[in-house]
């Protein structure tokens, strides 16, 4: 896999993972859509199981990439499961967002806004937990 491309089944499986992940996010299909690049038929062949992401394109298996890893960072980042899956809406007054949510930059669909969002979050402080208390 040294070549940065997935094959077949790891695609497909990658876009139902990160689709997976934006639902828990709360966002619409539409803002889906546009965080992956992929057409509104696709969505739907993935979230009914029926093999879709068979030829997804090299950016739209970043884009999965980058979902998988705002989800990853956000889950080292948050102790709490709520914080986790709702982070991604809530508004945000960092310069870069300015005072909008993270998904809201996502879903304006260029790689750009995905690839600085996941940079952001990956930035956040990561939890430290207490060895030995109870």
């Amino acid at each position: 896999m040294g070549s940065g491309r997935f094959n077949q089944e790891q695609s497909s499986v990658g876009l139902k993972a990160a689709l997976r992940v934006i639902a828990g996010w709360q966002a619409s299909p539409t803002q889906a859509c546009r965080i992956l690049r992929i057409s509104h038929s696709t969505y739907r062949r993935a979230s009914q199981d029926c093999g879709a992401g068979r030829r997804l394109d090299q950016d739209q298996q970043q884009r999965i990439g980058l979902v998988l890893g705002i989800h990853a960072s956000l889950r080292t980042t948050f102790a709490n499961q709520a914080n986790v899956k709702g982070f991604p809406r809530f508004k945000n007054e960092n310069e870069f967002f300015g005072g909008r949510s993270p998904l809201e930059i996502m879903a304006q669909g260029d790689m750009i806004s995905l690839y600085e969002t996941y940079k952001r979050i990956d930035q956040l402080p990561r939890i430290v937990v207490a060895q030995g208390s109870s």
